[in-house]
């Protein structure tokens, strides 16, 4: 059984998990409006690992005898000057997640909830990729001044990025 606190940190960080997919969903359109599809594509992926990560907190609350309380998504940001203010803002936003996911644990460890140690041990690992991610993608943009050839052929590099869950997540 999960403790009262940590169900509520939970319920909390799947509020966060789908605005994140909100906001990612927001920068795709935004980008597909501006004949960005790669790039947008590269943000219809963030959006399915940003469900599959609130899905993750979903399933462990019932596993665990929690019970998941939905809370009222945010209108995100819709628009945005430039690709590299998009990346520039997910930056930031994967820093605010990894704060988040930090204090999930420091109340799994105060809790002394081994299991729920376990299970955020996959997100503290996978925020460390989800900011990675994004810094390599800003260092390229300024590199390309956001413009020109350059941003055509990374638009169509991140165009081939793909989704897939992974085998195991535990």
């Amino acid at each position: 059984m999960i403790s009262g606190k940590l169900q509520e940190a939970f319920n909390e960080q799947i509020n966060k998990e789908l605005f994140s997919e909100y906001l990612y969903l927001s920068m795709a359109a935004y980008l597909d409006s501006i004949g960005l599809a790669g790039f947008a594509g590269f943000f219809k992926v963030q959006v399915q690992e940003e469900r599959f990560h609130a899905m993750k907190f979903y399933e462990y609350l019932n596993e665990r005898g929690g019970r998941v309380l939905l809370k009222k998504i945010e209108q995100p940001q819709v628009d945005f000057k430039s690709p590299l203010e998009i990346f520039e803002l997910s930056y930031k936003h994967e820093q605010f997640i990894t704060q988040s996911i930090n204090e999930l644990m420091d109340i799994a460890i105060a809790e002394k909830d081994h299991a729920a140690r376990s299970f955020l041990n996959w997100y503290v690992d996978e925020q460390v990729e989800e900011e990675s991610t994004m810094d390599n993608i800003i260092n390229q943009l300024k590199l390309i001044d956001g413009k020109g050839q350059g941003l055509l052929m990374l638009d169509r590099e991140l165009g081939a990025r793909t989704f897939t869950p992974p085998a195991k997540t535990e």
